[in-house]
């Protein structure tokens, strides 16, 4: 992808200099030239190309809270962490020694 993307720039650039210092050109045309043939559609093409791998990272992301969330609401091994009360109400009384 990223040779796209040099090759792509490298063209642009040789473009605006070309518009730039040509007979005819002007700075402000090689500008515009820089940035609308090159920035602008590299943006675009860039943004199309990373979206399988952004939905990859969201699906991990997605899977990775589930993951976490999954023991927690599944009840923990941990002797009367249920929630519910404990079954003496009382405490018993102590004896003196």
């Amino acid at each position: 992808m990223w040779i796209v993307v040099i090759a792509w720039m490298y063209v642009a650039v040789m473009m605006a200099v070309a518009e730039a210092f040509g007979p005819q050109g002007s700075i402000l045309g090689g500008l515009f030239t820089l940035l609308l043939y090159g920035v602008a559609p590299l943006a675009l093409v860039i943004y199309l190309m990373n979206t399988p791998m952004r939905r990859r990272r969201l699906r991990e992301a997605e899977a990775r809270a589930a993951a976490a969330e999954a023991p927690a609401s599944s009840g923990s091994v941990e002797p009367d962490a249920g929630g519910l009360p404990a079954s003496d109400a009382i405490a018993p009384e102590r004896k003196e020694p």
